[in-house]
């Protein structure tokens, strides 16, 4: 299977080049829009990007592999980011993952992205969604939630169609 992005998606892509003083400062923009379009960012559009903006492999991972937002792989429906940072996890983050981990059957001590059987949920662990004062924080899709306590966890699981 060869990877190709689609010729009107690279028109917008090497116009939105022209926006900016150096190629790779499109780097997130470039990375948004592929992972919009594709679902996640495949190793081939990730090497693409590269070779589109003339940098070197590493230097797109470094971004996908930072940022919380980025995904390498499919993701479920509903995707719960858990804030693991400092105040988050004084805050009960590590208590807030191993909970809904288990509300999903998944597994509360892997590692990485965990998704449910029916792809409906994808759990992970992030770095810093930026609301240290009000942990545990919690991204579902797009909406962020502060001071999650299971109990909230089991109503957000509950309202997307999860067993709580």
């Amino acid at each position: 299977m060869s990877f190709a992005v689609p010729q009107n998606l690279e028109a917008e892509l090497d116009e939105l080049t022209t926006h900016y003083p150096q190629k790779r400062s499109a780097s997130l923009m470039f990375l948004h829009a592929l992972q919009e379009h594709f679902g996640f960012l495949s190793k081939e559009a990730i090497e693409w990007t590269a070779r589109k903006l003339d940098l070197q492999p590493i230097n797109v991972y470094e971004l996908v592999t930072f940022y919380p937002m980025f995904r390498q792989e499919p993701a479920g429906k509903y995707q719960i980011k858990i804030c693991r940072t400092l105040s988050c996890a004084l805050g009960g983050s590590y208590a807030l993952k191993e909970h809904v981990c288990r509300r999903l059957g998944l597994d509360p001590h892997a590692h990485g992205p965990q998704h449910t059987s029916d792809r409906k949920f994808t759990v992970e662990f992030v770095e810093c969604l930026a609301s240290c004062g009000t942990a545990p924080v919690l991204m579902c899709n797009d909406d962020f939630y502060e001071g999650v306590t299971p109990q909230k966890a089991d109503e957000l699981i509950k309202k997307h169609g999860g067993k709580a």
